[in-house]
């Protein structure tokens, strides 16, 4: 499109010399960050939860800055994007050009408005031998289970990035009782996704998080209907065509409020969310899709003592091209270390609350637990490697445990709790013991809400379990729980 044409085609908005309300209302944001570069964010929405965000049915051309200081005297790149009402009034960036390894800032500005400041760093050059990193792990925000405190905390920080974790929202109707109330009932179209994100969107703990640091954002579950996989829902038991169209819908409002790049914009019901990044020569960082492609549940799903179906060759929780995607890159050995950041928990426990009463081990078959050959074959091409930490949310509760190939060690588990979901908690669940004794290579289990941090050099690991001790009002008083750390070359945990 001409620059004449962007300028012609909001005439309503030139025309206003004041906006009924602030434009940027649901923040700024970056995503994705590499060598060069980054994701910019923003939507411009001065009415969030109105149709359309109270915009007009036109494109808007929205401008965007970058700059190494706060105060925007040294601008390194600058530009004019197109806010389109198809995508709600969106605006994607990427970013380029830019020096390695480094923080800037960037601002957008439309109809005489700015937006707030938002910050993001740039990776090492892939060549590059940083002597350390530390990044943020994080998700699971019901909004209806608590307040967002934890965020306030994670932007306060010193981070490299975020790793988002999935179920950014929740579809679910109103709740009672709740800490905060949804707008709206269940998510089924696409404007009911958008006023969800909007609603997410507009809570300052939120927004802060975002502008502090750089996410790489992977979804699960809610984003579009509990449990769903593949092309199978079991809430409302959709034929696969039909839920097709919802998931093409909710996958479509998800790109339209996340930082990242146009590689992820959906193609009808698809949208490609694995992807891969490197923190120079230390930590090499996959990002997995554990929903799009897997079969249905075995099982019927839910906790349950393992039918056959759990072992099937044919079942997957990703597909095929994935798999083989993970596991060149594993073998590759290009870093330190070999992060698989993904979505639902990988160790395969015994969920039953009385190990010695019960008749057979209880898994938890929307986990990686439901898919054990496929499990077991990744596994196995850990074993060696001796470098591999993997990242998981979904739980709503801290754990920290060993993967085994049969019997051997070979990568740790480091599952992050919730923002907010599930509410306050406790130190301790009421089944935490029993949990710790059926499963061994459990070290540690919390039901507290908060988030994690990781502190990364050649040769050591370590996980920081930040918890809150309320979320159901404001102003949650954050502190570490604990600290595991792993040495490089030994699979194995220890209290740091």
């Amino acid at each position: 499109m001409s620059t004449a044409a962007l300028v012609a085609a909001p005439g309503i908005l030139r025309a206003q010399s004041k906006w009924r309300a602030q434009p940027f209302s649901l923040g700024v944001a970056s995503g994705d960050p590499s060598p060069d570069g980054f994701v910019i964010w923003t939507r411009i929405a001065p009415q969030p939860l109105e149709p359309h965000g109270g915009m007009p049915m036109t494109v808007v051309p929205v401008a965007w800055e970058v700059a190494t200081d706060e105060a925007f005297r040294s601008v390194v790149a600058q530009g004019s994007a197109v806010a389109r009402p198809e995508l709600a009034h969106s605006i994607h960036v990427e970013v380029a050009g830019l020096k390695p390894d480094r923080p800037y800032f960037y601002r957008f500005e439309v109809g005489g408005e700015r937006s707030g400041l938002g910050r993001a760093c740039t990776f090492p050059l892939a060549t590059a031998t940083p002597a350390s990193l530390r990044l943020g792990v994080a998700g699971c925000q019901d909004y209806q289970g608590g307040y967002f405190t934890a965020f306030r905390h994670l932007a306060a920080e010193d981070l490299a990035f975020v790793f988002h974790y999935g179920d950014y929202i929740y579809e679910y109707g109103p709740d009672s009782p709740t800490v905060r109330a949804h707008v709206g009932d269940v998510l089924m179209s696409l404007d009911d996704y958008r006023r969800r994100y909007a609603q997410y969107k507009s809570d300052a703990d939120l927004q802060r998080a975002h502008a502090a640091h750089a996410f790489f954002m992977t979804l699960d579950d809610h984003e579009v209907r509990n449990n769903w996989a593949g092309d199978f829902e079991d809430e409302d038991k959709a034929p696969p065509e039909v839920f097709r169209l919802h998931r093409q819908a909710a996958f479509q409002a998800w790109y339209e409020h996340m930082p990242v790049r146009r590689a992820q914009f959906p193609v009808g019901s698809a949208i490609q969310l694995y992807r891969g990044a490197r923190f120079g020569n230390l930590a090499r960082l996959d990002f997995l899709d554990t929903r799009q492609f897997r079969t249905n549940q075995p099982c019927d799903d839910g906790y349950k003592i393992a039918c056959a179906a759990v072992r099937s060759p044919r079942a997957h929780i990703v597909s095929a091209e994935e798999e083989a995607w993970l596991t060149r890159n594993l073998q590759r050995r290009a870093a330190r270390w070999n992060v698989v950041a993904q979505q639902v928990m990988m160790m395969a426990l015994d969920w039953r609350e009385r190990p010695d009463a019960a008749p057979a081990k209880t898994l938890n078959l929307d986990s990686w637990a439901g898919y054990e050959v496929q499990r077991q074959r990744l596994l196995a091409r850990m074993g060696g490697l001796d470098d591999v930490i993997v990242l998981t949310g979904d739980e709503h509760r801290n754990y920290a445990g060993l993967l085994h190939d049969r019997e051997r060690p070979v990568a740790v588990e480091f599952v992050g709790t919730s923002i907010s979901s599930d509410g306050d908690g406790d130190d301790m669940p009421s089944t935490g013991p029993a949990l710790l004794a059926a499963n061994p290579q459990l070290k540690l289990v919390n039901n507290q809400r908060g988030y994690l941090t990781c502190d990364v050099t050649p040769d050591e690991w370590r996980t920081n379990y930040m918890v809150l001790d309320r979320v159901s009002s404001p102003g949650g008083t954050l502190s570490k729980r604990a600290t595991f750390a792993v040495e490089r070359g030994r699979p194995d945990l220890r209290l740091a």
